[in-house]
């Protein structure tokens, strides 16, 4: 048996330049994420949380334009954090916070207390293939998230569509409780690798001690010996891949 957090996140991929057969586009009941990835001034971490927690419930307090802020913990991020803004769309962003004093505040009162941000990006999520409708809106439930963030080949991906089914089919099928979603980067950023990315939700780290059969119930959902086709398609359809955990930090958020 292999364990939850080595194998439940290997689901995804993205094809530049080719029509990719399961588009979360393509769904206009889509959900989005804004998340700003922030490297925090140490010397001055206390009063960076006090200004965001002041600002985040003001506001970032409810609705499309509430703020979630989680702690990278492990991976080549660590000590960096996320601020995220959502679920939203494209139209939530029209009418996001920005007069009354917003952008004053996050410009006399964050920004001063910030080393570097790095990106700004907007992950857009798969309905269809995501196994979140235990999920609501309540990060406290689900605090540890696992993310795996995957860069795809160079050129044409064949596969990919086969590739992302069988990984949904499969964890739909697991036992027990096993929120995750696949989100995709909706814009390019050169050579930073950033094209996939997917989340486990925990309630705690013990949660990742937790066996869920995978590879039996792969192989059980998709046909037998179909987990080593899975990892050969795995093998040349992404070129890079890295492991991030988050954790989610209420006092920074905007609940």
């Amino acid at each position: 048996m292999i364990k939850k957090c080595n194998l439940l996140l290997i689901m995804v991929a993205m094809v530049f330049g080719t029509v990719f057969t399961i588009n979360a586009q393509d769904d206009n009941s889509y959900q989005m994420w804004e998340n700003i990835m922030i490297t925090p001034d140490n010397a001055k971490l206390k009063l960076l949380g006090e200004n965001m927690r002041k600002h985040n419930q003001k506001y970032h307090n409810a609705g499309p334009h509430k703020a979630t802020v989680y702690n990278i913990t492990t991976g080549p991020n660590t000590g960096k954090f996320i601020w995220q803004m959502g679920a939203l769309t494209y139209p939530d962003l029209d009418t996001r916070p920005a007069v009354g004093g917003h952008d004053e505040d996050w410009r006399d009162n964050i920004m001063p207390y910030v080393k570097k941000i790095h990106t700004t990006e907007y992950w857009k999520g798969n309905s269809k293939l995501n196994n979140t409708d235990m999920l609501d809106g309540d990060p406290s439930k689900y605090p540890i998230l696992f993310v795996r963030v995957y860069e795809v080949v160079d050129g044409p991906a064949p596969g990919v569509g086969f590739f992302f089914e069988r990984m949904s089919k499969t964890v739909k099928a697991l036992d027990g409780v096993n929120p995750w979603g696949v989100y995709y980067n909706e814009f390019i950023q050169g050579n930073l690798g950033r094209h996939i990315a997917t989340a486990s939700f925990s309630p705690n780290m013990a949660d990742f001690d937790r066996d869920v059969n995978w590879v039996e119930t792969f192989n059980k959902v998709n046909g037998e010996n179909s987990w080593q086709n899975q990892m050969d398609i795995l093998s040349t359809t992404f070129k890079n891949r890295w492991d991030e955990i988050w954790v989610y930090d209420k006092n920074l958020s905007g609940d």
